[in-house]
């Protein structure tokens, strides 16, 4: 089965918020190719270089720099606008710095998505409503079990509690006023790909680290992530939402990780493959004994599998492999658009 339908997505007319982050771009550059009519709101990027800029997301979209926790200007921004597929991806999406500023990291993930589904109640020709919270959203006590979508949410940090919250927001929401319109949330891994130059995420500290000369400074090497490539999940939310538009008895939460029983990589792993690909220094290790992430953590995606058809393709190590082939190729002059529609028609070509 392929990855997505471009039959579905052409010619859809599809609200993204979130379209200036990194996944937000990746999310943005398929959609314009599957001849989507996409639509962005988000915040402009918050950090010098971003993918969004280098790939010059903005002449493929319509762009609009709208703060969703501004209720008046998120309904302007919808005003007069008919929308068939959203996809929300808009948020705060760093542990350390919802740790840093809670406040502002609730604002943005959960009153921002109520805001955003307020003004999408005066939508006439919504198909489907996807939300994408995060795998952090289940009450994780480090036994290492994956968890799937029945477990009971929770979350020890702001960010994790946010998107549990967020969980319950957009429940809330599809119960009490989208009664004929599918409303579903998509619980993805640790996505990792080309072009994020995030604050704290590990990927983009590799890479700085490397191009400056200077060793990454890991936290807890001996963690263990469900890292996914940025286009697996992608693929899986594109289904998730085809799905919500077409059949009544998709299910409204799956979750989107690797493959049962593929390689794990812990952290320290993934940083000793990511610099020696990179050329860099090797990583050191600095304890930060107050730190509240989890040391494990795994989701099942048997669901996505048995209702969706979808599973991922790109194993942990590979995903790493083509993460880093992007970076050196960007470095080295070539194009970021170039590469990213590059591993999209690769990925769109599997089996």
């Amino acid at each position: 089965m392929a990855a997505v339908t471009p039959s579905f997505w052409s010619g859809k007319r599809v609200l993204l918020t979130g379209h200036t982050g990194f996944k937000g771009s990746w999310a943005a550059i398929w959609l314009s190719r599957l001849g989507a009519e996409v639509t962005g709101l988000a915040l402009p990027p918050d950090q010098t270089p971003a993918l969004f800029a280098l790939a010059g997301v903005e002449r493929r979209i319509t762009s609009r720099f709208v703060d969703l926790r501004n209720p008046g200007a998120v309904s302007a921004a919808l005003g007069g606008h008919p929308f068939d597929i959203v996809l929300h991806m808009a948020a705060q999406p760093i542990v350390r710095a919802s740790v840093e500023d809670p406040i502002g990291t609730f604002q943005t993930n959960v009153m921002g998505t109520a805001h955003l589904l307020q003004a999408l109640r005066r939508q006439e020709t919504l198909q489907a409503v996807l939300a994408i919270t995060s795998d952090k959203v289940y009450a994780n006590n480090d036994a290492g079990r994956a968890f799937v979508e029945s477990d009971n949410l929770g979350g020890k940090d702001p960010y994790s509690a946010s998107k549990a919250a967020t969980e319950i927001v957009v429940q809330s929401f599809a119960k009490s006023y989208f009664q004929s319109v599918p409303v579903g949330t998509a619980r993805g891994g640790n996505v990792i790909g080309g072009g994020d130059f995030s604050r704290d995420r590990l990927v983009a500290d590799i890479v700085r680290a490397a191009r400056g000369g200077e060793p990454v400074i890991l936290r807890h090497p001996e963690a263990t992530r469900p890292w996914q490539h940025v286009l697996d999940c992608l693929a899986g939310y594109f289904r998730l939402a085809e799905a919500l538009a077409t059949d009544p008895d998709t299910p409204r939460a799956v979750n989107f990780g690797p493959r049962p029983g593929g390689p794990e990589v812990s952290v320290g792993e993934l940083a000793t493959l990511g610099v020696q690909a990179l050329g860099g220094q090797p990583w050191r290790h600095e304890p930060d004994p107050g730190s509240l992430e989890a040391k494990t953590l795994a989701i099942d995606a048997t669901l996505a599998r048995t209702a969706l058809g979808f599973e991922s393709r790109i194993d942990a190590p590979e995903a790493v492999a083509l993460t880093m082939d992007w970076y050196r190729r960007q470095a080295g002059g070539e194009d970021a658009l170039a590469l990213c529609l590059e591993q999209i028609e690769g990925y769109e070509g599997r089996p």
